[in-house]
This record gives C-alpha cells, structure tokens and sequence, in this order.
C-alpha cells in the first residue's frame, strides 16, 4: 500500500522541475524509475519508524483521516532524495525532511501518537513489553551496598 503516487510527486514539484530531477538521460520526459525508487523508499523509510509501534504499512482506506498526514510526510522524503540526486539541495527541502525525520522519530518513542479515530493494530513482530506497578523503590543500589 502507497501513502503516495507519482503523480502526487510531480503535483508537489511542478511538472518541469519533476522532468528536471528525474530525467537522466536528457530526452525531456521524466524517468518513472527514478520516481517509483525514491517513492519507495521514502515509504519504506517512513514504515521503518511506524513500525516501531504500529502495523506497517497504515492502511489508509481503514483511516483516512491519516492521508494526508502521512502523504506530507512521504512528500517531504521523496522531495529530498530526488534534490539529493541534483546537489545542493535547497535549504527548505533540506528543513522539510529534517522536521519529517524528527516527527517520525517522536511518533517511534510514543511522544507523538498517530491521530486516528479508530485504533491502529500495533506491530506485532515488536513482541511483548514489560511494565512494573507500585511503590516506587525503597531502597537503592547504593544504600545496600554497606551490607
């Protein structure tokens, strides 16, 4: 499943700058290879923090109200690896993919919680994770170690 499509990509560039960052052999139409290899892997970037607390990839037709989110997300990565390709890469693309990379990392940590009206599976290769209740400790390591 595709947070987002090509043609998501060329609306986000522009159809001469898409041309531009994409084309390598110069015949002035964009090579769909070069898109689909940064699409991918900018999904597979974003799934690769999701994962850490939810089922990857999100079906987006179960929550919709996640597209657009995840679609700016995936925009601003894919923004980067094709500008990365045609150094330098401009300063607000360079921001957006910083501010993208650190809103991923929070949502990984749980600081940040995806805003879906109903629950999200969580990912179950990540296992169980243990939890301790009640008091706090007592006695510490250092105030035992006279005995």
């Amino acid at each position: 499943m595709s947070y987002i499509a090509n043609t998501d990509i060329e609306t986000r560039l522009g159809a001469e700058r898409y041309v531009q960052l994409t084309d390598d052999s110069g015949s002035g139409a964009a090579n769909t290879d070069v898109v689909d290899e940064a699409r991918q892997g900018a999904e597979g970037e974003v799934d690769s923090y999701l994962a850490r607390r939810y089922a990857v990839p999100i079906d987006l037709s179960a929550n919709s109200e996640l597209t657009p989110l995840l679609m700016t997300v995936t925009l601003n990565l894919v923004e980067y690896r094709l500008h990365g390709r045609r150094p330098p890469v401009p300063a607000d693309v360079l921001a957006k993919r910083d501010a993208a990379i650190g809103w991923l990392r929070e949502v990984a940590l749980g600081v940040i919680e995806l805003p879906s009206a109903t629950s999200l599976s969580s990912n179950p290769a990540t296992g169980f994770r243990a939890a301790t209740t009640g008091d706090v400790r007592v006695m510490s390591r250092e105030e035992l170690a006279d005995y």
